[in-house]
């Protein structure tokens, strides 16, 4: 990954392979490309007025060999109307500039956009969204590609802030550590990234933080323990179910206790999924990804809390042995479920992990989960679809969300919605119909998780870009870091 460092050179004189500057529409330059301006004689004004260079917002231009500068190569991006610029934009021209450095033989970026005053924000939130802005960008799936000839590569990125000596750059490497290694999971092909490499990937975890211990359960254990619910998404598949939990133990007093969905390939099972966009039910895992990622980040920044990460791990296949719809199970709670369909099996893993997880009496608890097409329908993918009865809670993680621009949107969980999983053969059935599939599914979960202070996370549409050439994001790692730092 990047190494992040500050700057505090002047444009003229830095000695790094490129130079990132911004410019605004209307032929306004920010005061880092004022300066390499007057020491190129007045060239990006001569640029802007020939409309090489537009400031239209994410626009970039690469200039190389200016005379009167150190740096070969000066990278110019667009910051819009001055006017309208705000985080979102400050965001957007980070993404674009670094995005244009892939494929360029530079080794360390100078970027001055820090410079850029952006409404109600301070330098140290301008570097942490710019450095993992940067880190975003440079990262790259090579685990089962050819290996190709070394290349020059970005390795340094530093980000002017002659003023600042907090530790923002540090507090960013951390997440944007737990970002990488949520979005290599979520990467990762189904018959690499199944359930036994989870567990495999926990213990790699606590060999490099001995602060986080690794205990993963197995077939048996989980049914002396009674997690119907969990094994009946397993039974169809040779890959035998795990329950990983990783205990970080940074501070005493209760846990903060996160549980991630792992479906390491759904199919859909005897419901099963049309063939088209199937490939794309590797990143069902994605919120057990999540929650490796948050180990990682919150490891590494040595937060002073305890936190506790559970992922059922499972692989979701039709085989004569698989669950049928009509199947009633019996949860770890006690709880018979009717299956009125195959595919809404991600519950059904979470429910009893969900369980299972109270066993730590939490302080706080929270899931996350790829749960439900219908919160992609609702949200796209730009936000996360958050649930909760707590509101004090639900407004803390919508406020972390707006800081890390990882943002959620906060939908109802209202007990007229409870009704629509009601059915004649069990306690309750494991699907709420044609209508608010995110909102009866988050109804289901809230059933296992009463009296407790807790949070559903529906990364459906926010966990992966979709597509033949989509990645995961590792979203929301940075949204659950940022709300674990603001935690006493």
């Amino acid at each position: 990954m990047l190494e992040f460092k500050r700057l505090t050179v002047r444009p003229k004189e830095v000695a790094a392979s490129l130079i990132i500057v911004g410019v605004f529409e209307e032929r306004m330059l920010t005061s880092a490309a004022a300066e390499l301006d007057t020491a190129s004689d007045g060239l990006l004004k001569r640029l802007m007025e020939s409309g090489d260079i537009t400031g239209r917002l994410g626009a970039t231009a690469l200039l190389h060999q200016l005379a009167g500068l150190s740096a070969p190569r000066v990278l110019v991006v667009g910051l819009g109307e001055q006017r309208k610029f705000d985080a979102a934009r400050f965001l957007r021209a980070n993404r674009e500039a670094h995005k244009a450095l892939k494929g360029l033989p530079v080794e360390a970026v100078a970027s001055y956009l820090t410079e850029v005053e952006v409404p109600k924000k301070d330098i140290a939130w301008k570097l942490t969204q710019s450095a993992l802005a940067a880190d975003y960008a440079a990262y790259k799936y090579t685990a089962t590609l050819k290996a190709r000839a070394e290349r020059v590569e970005l390795r340094e990125v530093h980000f002017s802030a002659a003023s600042y000596d907090g530790d923002a750059l540090d507090r960013a490497s951390g997440i944007a550590a737990g970002v990488r290694l949520a979005r290599e999971l979520g990467n990762l092909p189904p018959n690499i990234c199944n359930p036994a490499y989870l567990a495999d990937q926990a213990h790699e975890l606590s060999r490099r933080y001995p602060d986080i211990g690794v205990e993963v359960l197995e077939r048996a254990e989980m049914e002396t323990l009674g997690m119907g619910a969990l094994l009946a998404v397993s039974a169809g598949s040779e890959n035998a179910p795990k329950l990983v939990v990783m205990d970080y133990k940074g501070g005493s007093g209760k846990p903060y206790v996160f549980v991630g969905k792992g479906i390491t390939f759904d199919t859909g099972g005897i419901d099963i999924k049309p063939a088209a966009g199937m490939e794309e039910m590797k990143f069902d895992m994605c919120g057990a990804a999540s929650v490796f990622g948050l180990m990682e980040a919150v490891a590494r920044l040595k937060l002073p809390i305890r936190v506790v990460g559970i992922t059922p791990a499972v692989e979701n296949m039709p085989d004569g042995k698989s669950y049928r719809p009509s199947d009633v199970l019996k949860t770890m709670a006690g709880h018979q479920v009717e299956v009125l369909n195959t595919d809404a099996e991600g519950r059904l893993i979470l429910c009893d992990a969900l369980t299972y997880s109270l066993r730590y009496d939490p302080h706080t608890l929270i899931d996350i989960a790829t749960l439900t097409g219908a919160c992609v329908v609702a949200l796209g993918s730009h936000a996360t679809g958050l649930m909760s009865h707590d509101d004090e809670l639900a407004n803390e993680l919508l406020a972390a969300g707006e800081t890390t621009m990882d943002r959620a949107w906060r939908l109802p969980l209202w007990e007229d919605y409870q009704s629509q999983l009601e059915t004649g053969y069990a306690d309750f059935a494991n699907l709420g119909g044609k209508y608010a599939g995110a909102i009866t599914a988050g109804c289901f979960l809230s059933r296992f998780t009463e009296g407790q202070r807790w949070a559903h996370l529906d990364i459906a549409g926010s966990a992966w870009d979709a597509g033949r050439k989509g990645t995961a994001t590792g979203r929301p790692v940075a949204l659950m870091v940022q709300w674990l730092m603001g935690q006493k």
